[in-house]
């Protein structure tokens, strides 16, 4: 049985050498060959010199260095495309995910499943994130009306048809976790021990996170525009109401002069609300935009130990 590693590397040039030593001692316990595949994506430091030097060591490492930074799940897609194994683990290079969890997640799949995710049920992450990630996953629960799980990233173990499956979807925007939802299979979730960052932070800032979340919402569901045609026929009937009730008042002599405010208020909350859902629509179409220029999603710089 061959294992792909594959592995998105940003800010990491103190955590390679420890990451590709734990993961080789975990793979040679395990048994079975194996290749680790690690995706520099555009990173500010030095994590492709780190890569270069355990690839010099080691060919069952191979280093993939996209041209700029493109994002996370696109070095993900870089190293899926690329990994040729039976099954594929994904994980992040902070060493939150440990290495030492694989062996549970491949017990798991050998009982006859696809797809194991890693849940980290105790999370050793700021309240920041932890927080974000809740709110993301519930707000992108209700809008794609499918089920959330915010204790499961990108850790987990996959079937080579799974990642053929996620492949095969052409969506210019990425996002791993719910693409492998979308594709189906059989699923389970092993608990998994959640490690402290041993160096830097997380790169996800406030704004990089809204952004992902609207990206993701707009990519994967049609239910925001659902809504405004829902909250579009609600005020129509409210306003309708509201008519009924001035005109009965005005009929019954209890309104003299039309108040100025109330007209003021009416037309900036309708015009709120349009330019609202205008700016909705144009969110979509610029997606589709996006999706009809058929624009490689990433573009690879340099490549060690990959045979062309």
């Amino acid at each position: 049985m061959k294992i792909s590693i594959v592995s998105p590397v940003y800010l990491g040039e103190k955590l390679v050498p420890q990451l590709v030593e734990r993961l080789k001692k975990s793979l040679a316990i395990i048994g079975g060959t194996y290749e680790i595949i690690l995706v520099e994506d555009g990173s500010p430091d030095n994590s492709w010199e780190a890569i270069q030097k355990v690839c010099e060591n080691d060919a069952t490492v191979k280093g993939i260095q996209l041209s700029r930074n493109f994002g996370q799940h696109y070095a993900i897609t870089a190293g899926l495309e690329r990994a040729q194994g039976e099954w594929i683990v994904v994980m992040d290079c902070d060493l939150q995910d440990q290495p030492e969890e694989i062996s549970k997640l491949l017990e798991k799949a050998n009982e006859g499943f696809d797809i194991v995710y890693a849940q980290r049920k105790i999370r050793h992450d700021s309240f920041f994130k932890i927080l974000s990630s809740k709110i993301f996953y519930s707000i992108f629960a209700y809008l794609t009306d499918t089920k959330q799980d915010s204790s499961v990233a990108n850790f987990g173990v996959y079937n080579r048809k799974v990642i053929n499956a996620v492949l095969s979807m052409n969506d210019y925007t990425r996002y791993f976790p719910t693409m492998i939802q979308w594709v189906g299979f059989n699923s389970a979730k092993v608990t998994v021990k959640h490690a402290s960052r041993i160096a830097g932070s997380s790169s996800y800032s406030w704004r990089k996170l809204t952004k992902l979340a609207l990206n993701n919402i707009i990519a994967f569901s049609d239910k925001p525009l659902k809504l405004t045609i829902r909250l579009g026929f609600t005020l129509s009937i409210l306003s309708f109401i509201t008519g009924l009730i001035y005109l009965y008042q005005y009929s019954s002599g209890r309104i003299k002069v039309m108040g100025y405010t109330s007209i003021i208020v009416a037309i900036t909350f309708s015009s709120g609300l349009i330019i609202s859902t205008l700016g909705l629509i144009g969110l979509y179409l610029g997606k589709t935009f996006d999706q009809t220029k058929q624009r490689p999603i990433y573009i690879v710089g340099k490549t060690l130990n990959i045979d062309a």
